[in-house]
C-alpha cells in the first residue's frame, strides 16, 4: 500500500514538474516579448494619456482588443509614452500656461452649475447670459501669470508635465520613457507639486484642468470634495484613488495577457508534442521499471523478466545490466521533450556534444493522431494556471518551504 502511494506521488511530482517547465518557458517567451516591445510601459502611459489629456478624436489610447495590445500598440507610430530625458526633474515647477479667458469661462460655468443645483434646477435647463461676456486673453481680470498680448497659449501636455516630476525614476532605454510602474505615493507627490505651482492651489489647478478639458479634473475634484478640502486628506485620497486605478489597470492587462499565454501554450504544446496523458503513462512505466531494478538489487527473482524487457527495448540492448545503466541515465523526466519537432540528445557520460535531431515526420504523425488530442488539451489547460501555481503545488507536495524575508 505504501509502495502504491509512493508511485502515485512520483507520478504527481513528474507531471507537476513537466507543467512547471513548460509554464516557465511560456512565461519567459511572453516576458521577453513584452520587455522587448515595451508593452507594459506603453499600456501604462496609454492610460495616463486618457486620464490626463483625453483624446481629441474621441478614441481611447488604451487598446480595446487583444490584437491592438500585442500588434497595434507595440508598433504604432503614436507612442503614448513621453520622450525620455536624462536630466533631473526641474527644481522649479512652472504653472500651467492656460488661456486666462478659458480659465475664467470654466470658473463661471462651474459657479453657474453650482447655483442651479442650489436652486433645484437641473444643469442646462436655466437660461442666462452668464459666461457670454468672458474676457479675452488680454482681459486684466485674467491670471497675471501669463502674457496678455493676445496670442493663444499652446496646448498643455499634462502627461509631459507629470513625467517631469517622475523622470528621476526613469532609466535610459531608447528614446521613450521605460517607466512601467508608478508608486501611488510618488504619483500623489507629483500631483501636490503641480498644485503648489498654481496661485490658487487646488482650486486653481482644477480650474485650469477644466479649461483644457482634462479628465483628471473630475477625478481630482471628487477627491478634493471627499477630503472636505483638507490638504493632507486630499493627498492621501489621490494616493488611494491612483492605487485603485492601477489595480483595475493590472486586471485589464492580465485579462489580455491570459489570451497571449494561452496562444503560446498551444504553440509550445504542439511544437513539443506534449501529451500529458501519455507522459503520465510513461512515468508509471518508469516507476515500474525501477521497481524491477530494485528487485534485482535485493536478490529477488526479477532478472528473467527484466532481461525479456530489455531485449525488446527500443535500444535493442540484450544485456540487462547495460539496459539498466542506459535507462537509469535517461529517466522519464528527461524524456519529456523527446517527441518535439526538433529533439535534443545529451550524452549521459559527457563524452560528446549535445545533438539535435529533426523529428518532423514522426512529430506530424503524432500531431494528426486523434488519440493524442485529449492529452494535448489537458496540457494546454494546465499551462493556463501559470508557473507560479505549479511551483506552489510542487512546494506543498514536497514540503519545501519558501524563503522568508
Amino acid at each position: 500500500m505504501i509502495h502504491l502511494i509512493s508511485v502515485y506521488i512520483d507520478l504527481a511530482i513528474g507531471l507537476i514538474l513537466a507543467f512547471l517547465l513548460l509554464s516557465l518557458l511560456v512565461s519567459g517567451i511572453n516576458e521577453a516579448f513584452v520587455r522587448l516591445l515595451g508593452i507594459r510601459s506603453k499600456f501604462l502611459w496609454a492610460y495616463l494619456r486618457d486620464t490626463l489629456d483625453g483624446s481629441e478624436d474621441g478614441r481611447s489610447w488604451i487598446p480595446s482588443k487583444i490584437a491592438d495590445v500585442f500588434a497595434k500598440l507595440p508598433f504604432s507610430r503614436d507612442d503614448p509614452r513621453p520622450v525620455h530625458s536624462s536630466d533631473p526633474a526641474p527644481s522649479v515647477v512652472e504653472p500651467m500656461r492656460v488661456d486666462p479667458a478659458a480659465v475664467l469661462a470654466a470658473e463661471q460655468a462651474r459657479e453657474k452649475v453650482s447655483a442651479e443645483i442650489a436652486e433645484g434646477i437641473a444643469p442646462g435647463e436655466a437660461t442666462g447670459e452668464a459666461g457670454t461676456g468672458s474676457p479675452g486673453p488680454s482681459d486684466p481680470s485674467g491670471s497675471s501669470d501669463f502674457p496678455t498680448d493676445g496670442r493663444p497659449e499652446p496646448p498643455v501636455d499634462m502627461t509631459a508635465r507629470l513625467y517631469e516630476r517622475l523622470q528621476e525614476i526613469d532609466h535610459p532605454k531608447g528614446s521613450r520613457t521605460s517607466i512601467a510602474n508608478i508608486p501611488p505615493a510618488r504619483f500623489s507627490g507629483a500631483v501636490m507639486e503641480l498644485v503648489a505651482a498654481e496661485e490658487g492651489g487646488i482650486d486653481g489647478l482644477l480650474a485650469k484642468l477644466e479649461a483644457i478639458n482634462s479628465p483628471l479634473a473630475g477625478h481630482l475634484k471628487g477627491v478634493w470634495e471627499g477630503a472636505q478640502r483638507d490638504l493632507p486628506r486630499f493627498r492621501k485620497g489621490v494616493e488611494d484613488w491612483f492605487n485603485g486605478e492601477m489595480q483595475r489597470l493590472s486586471t485589464l492587462y492580465a485579462r489580455y495577457v491570459k489570451w497571449v499565454v494561452f496562444a503560446l501554450g498551444v504553440v509550445l504544446t504542439l511544437a513539443f508534442s506534449m501529451d500529458a496523458l501519455e507522459y503520465g503513462k510513461t512515468l508509471l512505466r518508469d516507476n515500474a521499471y525501477r521497481a524491477g531494478v530494485s528487485a534485482i538489487a535485493g536478490g529477488d527473482d526479477g532478472y528473467t523478466a527484466l532481461k525479456d524487457k530489455c531485449a525488446g527495448s527500443e535500444a535493442g540492448l540484450a544485456e540487462p545490466y547495460q539496459c539498466v545503466t542506459e535507462s537509469l541515465s535517461s529517466p522519464a523526466l528527461v524524456k519529456i521533450f523527446d517527441h518535439a519537432i526538433v529533439s535534443i540528445t545529451i550524452p549521459p557520460d559527457g563524452s560528446a556534444d549535445p545533438s539535435f535531431n529533426w523529428n518532423g515526420e514522426a512529430w506530424w504523425d503524432r500531431l494528426i493522431t486523434p488519440g493524442h488530442w485529449p492529452g494535448y488539451l489537458l496540457t494546454m489547460v494546465a499551462l493556463l494556471f501559470g508557473a507560479s501555481f505549479w511551483w506552489d503545488v510542487l512546494r506543498r507536495l514536497t514540503g519545501v518551504r519558501g524563503s522568508r524575508s
